[in-house]
């Protein structure tokens, strides 16, 4: 367990559209109710984090939650270094700690619809049937390049605030240092870039264009989550194309 750095942000290009949409390949659009969003922090120099990556994994393919990892880079050392580690992910940590009610930034932390969830063995979902539905409205639309994200707070009017993660599954690492030399480490749902958006508007269109590429054998999605003040998620959606 450490205390986390100050950090860098990340980048992926956010970039507010008119009122004309590029062609699409696939669309997904919120539902009724809210998926349950899962996050872990998670690096590949803490031993006791590979658990938690499985336990994450097997939440990947529900349809009722959405789980992201998070790989911080306080773990990183001379002998292995986390190549899906940012600096902003450890800067997250450190910053939600006012909402989420945790004490110290630790891993693996387990955040759950915005709440530190510390007990173990890990949170059981199995009764998970997801939330009444908020009056924001989410509309991923993937391009050729790039995501359009289509944020709708109906006659409210109410600005909303959220993010966007390219989120990658099917990675595998043989750790040569640290705490899990030897070990061979398959990630799911890591989090690759991520870029935070704000909408004054009541429909509002903006466009997210990645800087990285899939590693061969990964599979891409894409999430968009919209949080309250607190950081609590009140809308949330993912998008996958085949």
């Amino acid at each position: 367990m450490r205390s986390t750095p100050p950090a860098a942000l990340l980048g992926l290009s956010l970039a507010l559209l008119g009122a004309a949409a590029s062609a699409a390949t696939c669309q997904a659009v919120s539902g009724p109710s809210v998926p349950t969003v899962v996050e872990l922090y998670t690096s590949e120099g803490c031993s006791s984090c590979p658990p938690a990556d499985h336990w994450l994994s097997s939440l990947k393919d529900r349809d009722d939650v959405i789980a992201l990892a998070y790989h911080v880079d306080y773990w990183d050392s001379a002998s292995w270094r986390d190549r899906f580690a940012q600096p902003a992910f450890s800067q997250r940590q450190d910053a939600s700690r006012r909402t989420t009610g945790a004490r110290f930034s630790y891993t693996p932390q387990v955040v759950v619809d915005g709440k530190d969830a510390p007990d173990r063995p890990f949170p059981e979902l199995g009764s998970v049937h997801g939330k009444a539905s908020t009056p924001v409205s989410l509309k991923l639309v993937r391009g050729a390049d790039d995501v359009e994200l289509t944020v709708s707070t109906g006659s409210s009017g109410t600005p909303a605030k959220g993010f966007v993660a390219v989120v990658d599954d099917g990675l595998t690492s043989h750790v040569k240092g640290g705490e899990n030399r030897g070990a061979t480490l398959h990630h799911d749902a890591v989090v690759r870039e991520y870029v935070s958006w704000s909408a004054a508007e009541s429909s509002q269109t903006l466009r997210v264009t990645p800087t990285t590429a899939p590693e061969p054998g990964a599979s891409r999605h894409w999430v968009a989550v919209a949080v309250d003040d607190l950081g609590k998620p009140v809308q949330a959606v993912s998008l996958r194309c085949r």
